[in-house]
């Protein structure tokens, strides 16, 4: 597997040039996040990645993490690599000082952890869910126990999981059996969870579970679900460890890939109850959950964005040594100077950094729906970050797995064998899909809670920031730019046709819309792709017309761009079909036929 070098560069691009950090900075907290600042933090995750996690990379996937004893083992240097990770303050870095947080805004913190899930996305899964457990915390959480366990979270020193899934209940939480009982100031946790990513590990003294359960008088479904604090040690009033909770770990998953993050079966209460601790109040757990499990989908979708880029990496370092056949002087001729490879490299190379504007640019809203000091700045944001969350989620996941699929096929046969370490990017990659809610539930989300409900309000709101973009790329006059603004203007075209179908069978052809949520919401990533794209591109010129340096890398940003115009976009107007057509077959072929 090749070295992992982190894109620094490109980060930097986005936050000065495209101004996502400026966009960022004048809200409250965040006025110390300069740009100094923010490229120092940049290179010193990028040092962390490179050096400590990614040679860890392998030898996690080799060794995987081990039950023994019903304790976890994780892989060799993984204990390590994380206490350099919390003496060097990562954790903390987007967290409410009060908390012992550093305050950052989110945008800095989730491009520091791009890199962690390049670098090594097994290992990386562990702070992912600490930083979802302490975000729930922060918002719903009592006094009590934010003064209890948020300062230890949020450093790192514990770390925190999300307990939702039971053996009969997956994607239907509401069939959930896990039982609460009431006791004094507590209550008493019984029954299993599957699929508790780092349930168990040996990387810090206490871990702190988050846990969906019901109360003996809950009402069905999801309205008598609630959500506790059950950590594996109890904490005393001091502070100190007190003695281990009612909880073990049963067994681990044997799995296609992320070998190295133990997949937990865990069991709550096999003797007298494991301990917990009602966050918020009975039966409205679930709304508390969905804090963490919104963070969780936007930081899986960067983690898709992240095995992207390594998988990238890797490619494009074989694709410049392997030589295969001669060029027309007889010399060794290396493979990324034909055509067809050039085009995988090219795709893997657009998409990745479309799917980092994208993603980078729905965080900063992230941040101003948080922070803005005006409350409807505030509410703009939070109904953009809505709207993009599950494309974020849905869509760089499944352009993840495509990525890494291409990275083996420009090895050729070497990259299906594990030595050269491609096929691992895309055995890593292929759970990121399925992580958070399954895509195809993703795209049910988008249409009917961010498009139907407001009936096509953000949406619109949406198309017509692009007609302004749109009307910026034609004023240029570089053929280049027609090209994005001719494509850009057809996708948009396409969007808007699509999403004016769905919105009149939503009325009364539900079944009809959802056979094309999932192409829709691959139209809308592709088209929301290529407006970051459009974005870089005209950032990129004006750079250059300014003086700035570096003109290798503004100018391949500009053909970059015109790639996913001529060879990505198209795809939009393809999907129409499958969105307004395709529900005649979906739907119509019986179910013995299957």
């Amino acid at each position: 597997m090749s070295s992992y070098n982190a894109p620094i560069r490109d980060m930097k691009f986005l936050f000065h040039d495209l101004g996502l950090l400026k966009a960022v900075q004048d809200l409250p907290g965040c006025e110390d996040a300069s740009a100094d600042m923010v490229d120092a933090i940049l290179e010193e995750s990028g040092k962390l990645a490179g050096n400590i996690l990614a040679p860890l990379n392998t030898v996690g996937d080799a060794q995987g993490a081990v039950l023994e004893n019903g304790m976890v083992r994780t892989a060799e240097g993984f204990s390590e690599a994380y206490r350099t990770f919390i003496d060097g303050g990562w954790n903390s870095l987007p967290f409410d000082p009060a908390n012992g947080g550093q305050g950052l805004p989110w945008l800095v913190g989730m491009a520091a952890e791009e890199m962690w899930f390049s670098a090594n996305t097994a290992w990386a899964l562990c702070p992912l869910l600490t930083w979802g457990a302490v975000d729930l915390l922060e918002a719903h959480a009592s006094p009590d126990q934010k003064a209890r366990y948020l300062t230890k979270i949020t450093s790192g020193e514990w770390t925190g999981t999300m307990n939702l899934t039971e053996p009969q209940a997956g994607s239907d939480v509401g069939a959930l059996r896990c039982q609460a009982t009431p006791e004094g100031d507590h209550y008493r946790i019984r029954g299993q969870k599957i699929f508790i990513s780092w349930g168990e590990h040996d990387m810090t003294d206490n871990i702190v579970h988050l846990v969906l359960a019901r109360t003996p008088d809950a009402p069905p479904g999801t309205k008598g679900i609630s959500l506790f604090i059950v950590p594996k040690f109890i904490v005393n009033d001091d502070g100190t460890l007190g003695a281990r909770n009612d909880l073990r770990v049963v067994s681990l998953e044997h799995k296609l890939g992320i070998k190295a993050s133990p997949t937990c079966v865990m069991s709550y209460g096999d003797s007298e109850g494991a301990i917990g601790y009602l966050v918020g109040t009975e039966n409205r757990g679930l709304n508390c959950m969905f804090t963490m499990m919104n963070n969780a989908r936007i930081n899986v979708g960067l983690s898709g964005l992240a095995i992207a880029e390594r998988a990238y990496q890797q490619a494009t370092a074989f694709a410049r040594e392997r030589v295969q056949g001669s060029a027309p002087d007889g010399s060794p001729q290396t493979i990324i100077c034909y055509p067809d490879v050039r085009r995988m490299l090219l795709t893997m190379k657009a998409s990745t950094e479309a799917m980092r504007a994208v993603t980078l640019d729905t965080v900063a809203c992230l941040d101003r729906s948080r922070r803005a000091s005006d409350p409807a700045d505030r509410a703009r944001a939070q109904t953009r970050l809505e709207l993009m969350t599950p494309v974020v989620k849905a869509w760089c996941t499944d352009l993840g797995v495509e990525v890494a699929s291409l990275g083996v096929q420009v090895h050729g046969g070497m990259g299906y064998m594990e030595e050269t370490g491609a096929v691992q990017h895309l055995r890593d990659a292929r759970i990121a899909p399925i992580y958070e809610g399954t895509n195809g539930i993703q795209a049910i989300d988008l249409l009917t809670r961010k498009v139907l409900r407001d009936g096509g309000d953000a949406v619109r709101a949406y198309i017509g920031e692009i007609d302004t973009l749109l009307a910026l790329l034609d004023a240029e006059p570089d053929p280049a730019f027609k090209a994005i603004c001719s494509q850009l203007a057809r996708a948009l075209q396409a969007l808007g046709t699509a999403t004016d179908w769905l919105l009149e069978q939503g009325r009364d052809g539900a079944d009809r819309a959802l056979a094309g949520a999932t192409p829709y919401l691959r139209l809308f990533g592709t088209v929301a792709g290529g407006v970051m794209m459009a974005r870089s591109a005209l950032a990129a010129q004006a750079a250059l017309e300014g003086g700035a340096g570096d003109t290798d890398f503004l100018k391949g940003k500009m053909v970059t761009a015109r790639f996913y115009a001529e060879n990505i976009l198209p795809q939009a107007e393809a999907l129409v079909t499958p969105i307004c057509d395709g529900h005649s077959a979906v739907l119509a072929l019986p179910e013995d036929q299957f």
